[in-house]
């Protein structure tokens, strides 16, 4: 299950997958689990649960019976986050859902759900409070009326990327009568800033379980009675750094003393946990896993899956196993997107670990296939890519750097300005060139710069165009609103559009709610803030006409709010006042983008977090157009 593309199946141990959840209106995916008595039988938990700042809700729970080829919702759509789906070993129609609800806010529909009948009916079976969800299940081997779970406050606060902050309610639970009533497991384990949780049991020694934990004093903590007691196995920090990440292990079918660790390499113990060597699959501070698989019959048959995709192994007890590849399955996470002016043209972008990428336009053999995508040397994982356009041969990216694609000759060309406070960045920052001045290249944290000479030299152009007080949004819990000094509590600028009507004239938006605007090139601006923007609504988008130098387009993101409603503005008076233009956007689903047809005056289209919708009437009024698009995050 992709986070951001359905559900994908294969049936050839990796050499090709197909999706096959396309026809369903979610894209997020937080957990599959296939019925070991009715393989047929499939529940798909919506909503990753990783709680990075970028991420993407579920509505629910689906269920299919003939392997995938249909699906049925079966309600809990306002979990948002599921983190984990288990299925009784003998009946399909028991099910057990940890459900971790809402990122930016409390409410009450998390914790450990629990169906007998299928799905039909659910019944909340383990809950602690309205700022506690669920993360992790497990079945105990020998005995399916024993399950384990653990249960994680955590909160995402607008200000920060990583880690997301911790309250007090996380833990380990036990249940031994099918899940009617639970008692915690503590003995052993952190009591101070615990965070998530993962959990495996041995299905060789059904006493014997593994829990990875993120806190304090954090690391690998076994238990040989059950869970009565626990014991610290491995602090390294390999094993669980940025547990609120990863928090995943797994147990050998055979071996009890056979454990895996996913982490930025996936690690293995043959001595119960105790320590763990190189990592068999991946290196440190390279990929990010986030899920193994170990066949119940053989541990040599593992499926791993990680931000690039899934692989597959059939050797993985060998100190070397050989895996599939992922570069079969097109389910890259690309953040922005940008076109260089190259005949034919290709598509550059930034791609969650795998780095920048192009895309050719007109494939080498006609269509365009997988062997037209290719590393671009510019970008990283996340932010901006930004072709030269004056010379399709030099890419930027990132947080800047410069390459040619041709010969991959690369050089860090960040801005090195004096600044009067320290940078602060997110995740993606913007940079783009100015259509109506190709020289000039545009970057941002909370100050604005500009380029004329490719990189090489640097001038700040604003201030911080932020708010200095942002505040704390009220949906946030006190121990997140605890989590960070004011002086931290910051924003940046989120998106920069330069006009291509006149070349002095600049748009910019901030992640706490600021619109800005100068007319000569950030000697002076204008503070042109819809009033009703409150702090952290961020302001994902401008579009600066291409017609009118007084008309602009602004798109808000107030999810992290716990407002998931649609916002859409246009001016058409330099600022002055702002008109909002959501007439035909669904409800309940936030904006991604706007953009304007550079051609055709009044026709727009609107990336939401679901789909893309347009407008013919300058956005009086909207319209789907989705057509055979799946459902999915639409950024530019």
């Amino acid at each position: 299950g992709s986070v951001g593309g359905g559900v994908w199946k294969t049936t050839n141990a990796g050499r090709t997958w197909l999706p096959i959840f396309d026809s369903q209106p979610i894209a997020s995916i937080g957990a599959i689990a296939v019925a070991s008595s009715n393989p047929n039988v499939v529940y798909v938990g919506t909503g990753e649960a990783d709680m990075r700042s970028q991420i993407s809700y579920g509505n629910g729970v689906y269920k299919s019976t003939d392997a995938g080829r249909t699906w049925t919702h079966l309600g809990l759509d306002n979990t948002r986050q599921i983190g984990k789906v288990i299925i009784h070993p003998q009946n399909p129609d028991v099910v057990f859902v940890a459900a971790l609800g809402h990122v930016y806010g409390a409410n009450p529909d998390r914790g450990v759900y629990r169906s007998r009948d299928g799905g039909a009916t659910w019944q909340k079976v383990l809950f602690k409070s309205n700022d506690v969800g669920a993360i992790d299940l497990a079945f105990d081997p020998g005995d399916s009326q024993t399950i384990y779970a653990s249960l994680w406050n955590t909160r995402r606060p607008p200000w920060s990327i990583y880690p997301p902050s911790y309250g007090p309610g996380s833990g380990l639970y036990k249940s031994t009568d099918g899940g009617a009533n639970w008692h915690q497991l503590t003995s052993g384990l952190p009591a101070d800033g615990v965070g998530r949780i993962g959990i495996a049991a041995a299905p060789s020694n059904r006493s014997r379980l593994y829990a990875i934990v993120d806190s304090k004093e954090g690391g690998l903590f076994r238990s040989d009675d059950a869970g009565a007691t626990w014991s610290k196995a491995s602090g390294d920090s390999r094993i669980w750094g940025r547990g609120w990440y990863f928090g995943k292990v797994a147990v050998d079918p055979k071996n009890q003393d056979l454990v895996y660790v996913s982490n930025t390499g996936v690690y293995r113990s043959r001595d119960g946990g105790r320590t763990f060597g190189e990592p068999f699959k991946g290196s440190p501070g390279g990929d990010d896993y986030h899920q193994l698989w170990i066949d119940p019959a053989d541990g040599n048959r593992m499926i791993l899956g990680g931000d690039q995709g899934a692989v597959v192994t059939v050797e993985g007890l060998s100190e070397h196993p050989t895996w599939s590849s992922w570069l079969n399955q097109p389910t890259a996470q690309i953040y922005r997107i940008a076109p260089d002016n190259a005949f034919p043209y290709w598509v550059t972008g930034a791609q969650q670990d795998s780095g920048a990428m192009r895309v050719r336009t007109r494939g080498r053999f006609a269509g365009i296939t997988m062997r037209d995508w290719e590393p671009a040397c510019a970008g990283g994982e996340a932010g901006y890519t930004a072709p030269d356009p004056l010379n399709p041969d030099i890419l930027f990216g990132g947080t800047v750097t410069r390459c040619n694609v041709q010969t991959g000759k690369t050089d860090n060309v960040s801005p090195e300005v004096d600044l009067p406070t320290p940078a602060r960045h997110t995740w993606t920052v913007p940079l783009v060139f100015s259509p109506a001045d190709p020289h000039a290249l545009y970057f941002s944290d909370q100050y604005l710069f500009k380029t004329t000479d490719g990189g090489n030299h640097w001038t700040r152009i604003s201030e911080d165009m932020t708010r200095e007080n942002p505040g704390v949004p009220p949906n946030l819990d006190a121990a997140t609103a605890a989590d960070a000094p004011p002086f931290q509590r910051r924003g940046v600028i989120y998106t920069i559009a330069p006009s291509s009507v006149r070349a002095p004239l600049l748009w910019i938006g901030t992640d706490d709610g600021y619109i800005h605007v100068t007319q000569d090139d950030g000697k002076t601006w204008t503070n042109v803030t819809p009033r009703e923007l409150s702090g952290w609504s961020k302001v994902v988008m401008l579009e600066a006409s291409h017609f009118d130098a007084n008309e602009a387009y602004a798109a808000i993101d107030r999810h992290r709010l716990e407002d998931n409603e649609p916002y859409i503005y246009r001016t058409r008076d330099g600022g002055r006042s702002w008109e909002k233009i959501t007439a035909g956007l669904p409800g309940g689903v936030y904006l991604q983008t706007v953009k304007e047809d550079p051609k055709r005056r009044g026709l727009l289209v609107a990336g939401t977090e679901l789909g893309v919708f347009v407008s013919f009437n300058d956005g009086d009024n909207w319209q789907s157009l989705q057509l055979n698009l799946r459902a999915a995050a639409d950024h530019r």
